[in-house]
């Protein structure tokens, strides 16, 4: 039987027994007056605030002593004077004072006896008036906390595990950070749930990867799931700096003046060969999936161009594979928090999600479908499942075409070959703005207009044969919709989103922590083409994805690109395109030769997932004709930004 039947395990035994009562004496109209929302009736401006410092049992800094971390606790006072325990809503961060949180860039400000005045974000405004306490947790190594940053390392993941622990009484902590005074956390149940964008989202998967007791539920929001996948894409280095660079960011000064060795190590362990190593495996959370007990709501952009969207599609498939309960939104934005893109329907769901999760409340999110998908700017679908029922990967060739690099793309196997050149000067909008038009630095192949949707939803893969001129290769695959379309401008410097004048209020304010949020709208972009989802590899890495070796000039090579997790319709009508080419421009850094590379027809393909399989596709294609190359240049997003070195803001 699998792991666990879709959302069954969610309340304590003691909540279990109490449901049992109910329905034994109860009548069945009082039994139908449970309830299904938490209301906002308990006084934030009252609300108990706190820090503790809970002990990690780590000592990164090498002080010899054990790290403390800064926990910053808002609750309601009335529960516990009613002798009710609540639970908790967690955002681990190291943002908290280096870089801000949300969309204005909130950080902690605190009174004169160090307690938390503004929380960031509208979590405490919004969740502590129905009965939740919030819980702000400083990483190791930022803010007010002891210790190293490590970037996903063990001193990350056990930043917040040690907090869990402590909230179910598993774990030590003090009223100040040098002190000897316990402080215990005897107001809450322990029922915890994790929430956060990028790298904070990034720790709560990273804790739950861990099976931790406890915690019953995570919302990781554009996070990362293995860090090898943000710095690396099979070898090829994403940015041109490593985790060292990243810890550098965000430590508070205590951690810069004591912290070089753990900085060292960062460097030693992340080689900008683009192998794999120990480091990477220590902060690979998709290995460990199979140890997830929460729940997960999983959030992320289709073009987030900063944690890339491989991320999520790894983590979901491995969260499905083990049974794990979940749910998903995915948005037409970049790197954007959904408070700030679909506000009212988040902020919604969201509450009905924890009240599910946390209070055991029976109020139907269970039931309801798995995905929420933007289609079109602020035009959301559902789906049952994620990916649809009915997807299958279907394997689409490369053929040759008229003129040289235009080629064409559907189900036969290809023949002959095709060249191009890297040029690190251009990025896949060049290419997709060019497909018709034979270009030295890339290779399109195209089906015909499209009879009927053609519908990818899933991670897809593209299978390449090349024979490189010199020693080093990188390699590029870019699948396009060519068609016009509004989209959501995510190449801008808001990545889909303007934000506006006026203000929008999400729960209780104070006179230093307002519930009010600048309200936000779409920026769209007419465009002819969409780009669809995106791959990189080293050719060197073509016998191990976690270890590159020199190429030999003139020898041909077989290497199997993964691509970003994507849900996209191709409409009727439109084309769809492959691309294959060198450097994609400011999203992979280029190889240090400039080589030529000539691509085996029969022996490349790409695996897409398709809503129908290869059926779908055979009749979406029945007789639609190749259109003959022209001259035109179509219109797109700008160029993607040069490459953002922090998952966070």
């Amino acid at each position: 039987m699998p792991k666990r039947t879709r959302f069954t395990i969610w309340r304590s035994l003691a909540t279990a027994a109490i449901a049992a009562l109910l329905a034994a004496f109860l009548t069945p109209a009082a039994a139908q007056s449970a309830p299904q929302e938490s209301q906002p009736v308990y006084s934030y401006a009252n609300a108990i605030r706190e820090a503790v410092w809970v002990d990690t049992g780590l000592d990164g800094d090498g002080d010899g002593k054990t790290d403390r971390v800064a926990v910053d606790i808002v609750r309601p006072s009335e529960p516990a004077q009613q002798g009710h325990k609540v639970p908790v809503i967690m955002d681990a961060s190291p943002y908290y004072s280096c870089c801000g949180r949300g969309n204005e860039g909130q950080i902690k400000t605190y009174d004169t006896d160090g307690n938390v005045v503004q929380m960031p974000l509208f979590y405490d405004n919004y969740f502590v008036p129905r009965g939740y306490a919030f819980v702000g947790v400083d990483l190791a190594g930022t803010n007010r906390s002891d210790g190293c940053v490590d970037v996903g390392g063990r001193s990350d993941i056990q930043s917040a595990k040690a907090v869990v622990d402590w909230l179910n009484g598993r774990a030590k902590a003090y009223t100040s950070r040098t002190g000897t005074a316990r402080a215990t956390a005897s107001w809450t149940n322990g029922r915890t749930g994790m929430i956060g964008k990028s790298w904070d989202g990034t720790i709560a998967n990273g804790v739950a990867a861990t099976g931790v007791k406890g915690l019953k539920t995570i919302v990781p929001i554009s996070s990362i799931s293995s860090w090898y996948d943000y710095y690396f894409a099979q070898g090829a280095p994403l940015y041109d700096s490593g985790p060292d660079w990243l810890s550098d960011a965000v430590e508070s000064p205590d951690a810069q003046a004591h912290c070089a060795a753990v900085q060292q190590k960062l460097v030693d362990g992340a080689p900008r060969t683009g192998d794999w190593t120990s480091l990477w495996t220590e902060r690979d959370y998709v290995k460990d999936a199979s140890k997830v007990k929460a729940s997960v709501f999983l959030v992320h952009g289709l073009q987030d161009l900063n944690v890339r969207t491989k991320n999520f599609g790894q983590w979901w498939d491995a969260l499905a594979k083990n049974g794990v309960e979940r749910k998903i939104w995915l948005s037409q934005t970049g790197h954007v928090d959904p408070f700030d893109y679909r506000r009212g329907a988040w902020v919604d769901t969201l509450h009905r999600w924890f009240d599910h999760e946390l209070l055991g409340y029976d109020n139907g999110i269970d039931r309801e479908p798995m995905a929420d998908v933007e289609r079109h700017p602020d035009q959301w679908v559902t789906s049952k499942v994620w990916p649809p029922s009915g997807t299958a990967t279907t394997t689409l060739h490369p053929a040759q075409g008229t003129q040289a690099g235009v080629g064409t793309l559907g189900l036969r196997t290809g023949a002959g070959t095709e060249t191009f050149t890297d040029n690190p000067q251009e990025s896949e909008t060049d290419w997709a703005a060019a497909i018709d038009k034979p270009t030295a630095d890339k290779a399109g192949f195209v089906t015909g207009p499209l009879k009927k949707d053609v519908h990818l939803a899933g991670s897809s893969k593209v299978t390449i044969t090349a024979t490189p001129t010199t020693s080093t290769a990188h390699l590029s695959a870019v699948v396009v919709d060519l068609g016009p379309d509004t989209i959501r401008d995510y190449a801008d410097a808001a990545e889909g989103i303007t934000t506006l004048t006026d203000r929008t209020c999400w729960g209780e304010s104070t006179a230093g922590d307002s519930a009010c949020f600048l309200a936000t709208q779409a920026k769209t972009k007419a465009v002819d083409y969409n780009i669809v989802s995106r791959g990189w590899a080293d050719l060197g890495n073509y016998a191990s994805a976690g270890k590159g070796v020199p190429l030999t000039p003139g020898k041909a090579y077989t290497i199997t690109l993964d691509l970003a997790a994507t849900d996209h319709v191709v409409p009727a009508g439109h084309r769809l395109a492959l691309i294959v080419a060198g450097t994609d421009k400011d999203l992979i850094d280029p190889p240090s030769t400039t080589p030529t590379l000539t691509l085996d027809l029969s022996r490349t393909s790409a695996q897409l997932p398709l809503v129908g399989g290869e059926s779908a596709f055979a009749k979406a294609t029945a007789g639609a004709r190749s259109t003959t190359p022209t001259s035109t240049t179509l219109d797109g997003v700008r160029a993607p930004r040069s490459a953002q070195r922090v998952p966070g803001n």
